[in-house]
């Protein structure tokens, strides 16, 4: 079976840094494009970055130059660096597989795995 599993989550001051991992297991991780997304209490699940396939790169424009997503495909793993954080970053950060005929900016709606998500809280 599919399984993704985040980790790396926590709580950080306002301009602090996180690094979050996903590993994946039971699907052709290569073939696959990756995404993350956050979602906070009362809110949509949002995109904030993917790298597909092909390894081409996407950033909610909120997170640009903050965020970093990079994937290890000998290891099965995408990462998320995280970078001057900002309280509104705060929400459940969720690890997302989306096969390689999905086309378009990616939405939640066109990823048909994810995690479980792991927590990530900046204060002020």
């Amino acid at each position: 079976q599919v399984q993704l599993v985040e980790s790396g989550g926590g709580l950080v001051q306002a301009g602090g840094s996180l690094r979050l991992s996903c590993a994946a297991s039971g699907l052709s991780f290569s073939s696959y494009s990756m995404g993350w997304s956050r979602q906070a209490p009362g809110k949509e699940r949002e995109i904030v970055a993917d790298i597909s396939w092909t390894d081409a790169i996407y950033y909610v424009d909120s997170v640009k130059g903050r965020f970093t997503i990079s994937r290890d495909n000998a290891k099965n793993t995408v990462f998320l660096q995280l970078n001057s954080l900002k309280p509104e970053d705060s929400g459940v950060y969720y690890c997302a597989a989306r096969g390689r005929g999905t086309v378009g900016t990616p939405i939640a709606a066109l990823y048909a795995y994810w995690g479980r998500g792991t927590q990530v809280t900046v204060s002020s």
